[in-house]
């Protein structure tokens, strides 16, 4: 569970429950290439699936012999949305389950969501809508990817920040966050595909009365992503990854530029590091920096 102020945008929550599927999934089939055994559970790993069940509700933390419980009735409901009938109507066997107040909540909509109520006693009729993960996972592993390595770089920025992988995720990508480290007025939403951000979404980068265009080119939910961004000619791509730190609270963030300007090679590799220090690359990234460690600080503080 989450408090609903840490999850500022709802969207992350939907890119944990796909990018934990297709780990899942991953491993199912590196195990079972792996294993020669032949007893009952060794054979059963491919039939081996995984469901999600997402809902948004109210609740208390209760202390029961010193371990935390929740207590109420969405608790409740959340527990019994387990016993459905997704599968009798749709035969999928691994999907991920919102009701109507947690898709609200998230404030997207993926598109092909299968639509159906539940009834249960005493908690009365639920509306949900799930998303069959089979034809998701293949559609994230077909998809093309454009990942830039630090050899063909223009740029290389590492970055060590003291907050988990799906933080830094979100200070990099939340439009409202960005706006606050980014030399950047408004990032604003131009085209979803499917309605989320992944390959083919775009947003126009906006500072004074200029305009970038920012094209996703790879999406790969807490491991890595590029971008091109062009603005008067000159397109900029860069690829974010990210690492969990062996401390398990932080993360390395390498970020790889590629600069291609109308010029000539020879022109262009001269005006490189004047172009970085006018588009103020590291400047951004530090203050970025400095608001992912303040942020985590505040929360130490809070817990302490």
């Amino acid at each position: 569970y989450v408090p609903e102020e840490k999850m500022a945008r709802g969207e992350t929550l939907l890119e944990l429950v796909e990018s934990t599927y297709v780990a899942f999934r991953d491993r199912r089939e590196a195990t079972h290439r792996r294993t020669t055994c032949t007893c009952a559970a060794c054979k059963a790993i491919p039939t081996l699936d995984l469901k999600f069940f997402v809902h948004h509700g109210d609740y208390i933390v209760q202390l029961v012999s010193g371990i935390k419980e929740l207590v109420g009735s969405d608790v409740n409901l959340a527990h019994r949305l387990m016993k459905n009938h997704i599968t009798e109507a749709t035969g999928w066997k691994a999907y991920a389950l919102f009701t109507e107040n947690g898709l609200a909540h998230m404030g997207v909509t993926p598109d092909n969501m299968h639509e159906q109520p539940e009834s249960y006693e005493h908690l009365g009729t639920v509306k949900t809508y799930s998303l069959d993960l089979h034809p998701r996972y293949a559609a994230l592993v077909d998809a093309r990817r454009a990942f830039i390595t630090p050899e063909e770089s223009d740029l290389v920025i590492v970055q060590n920040l003291p907050a988990p992988v799906h933080v830094v995720w979100d200070w990099i990508n939340d439009p409202d966050k960005r706006v606050q480290w980014d030399d950047l007025d408004e990032v604003r939403p131009i085209l979803r595909p499917g309605g989320r951000v992944g390959v083919g979404a775009r947003n126009h980068c906006i500072h004074g009365k200029t305009v970038a265009v920012e094209d996703v080119l790879d999406w790969r939910p807490f491991d890595y992503f590029t971008v091109k961004i062009c603005r008067q000619g000159v397109c900029v791509s860069r690829t974010c990854q990210f690492t969990p730190l062996d401390d398990g609270n932080g993360t390395r963030l390498s970020t790889n530029f590629v600069v291609k300007m109308p010029l000539p090679d020879w022109l262009a590799r001269l005006l490189m590091k004047p172009f970085f220090k006018m588009v103020k690359i590291h400047e951004t990234r530090n203050h970025m920096a400095e608001l992912v460690t303040r942020e985590a600080a505040g929360k130490q503080a809070g817990e302490g």
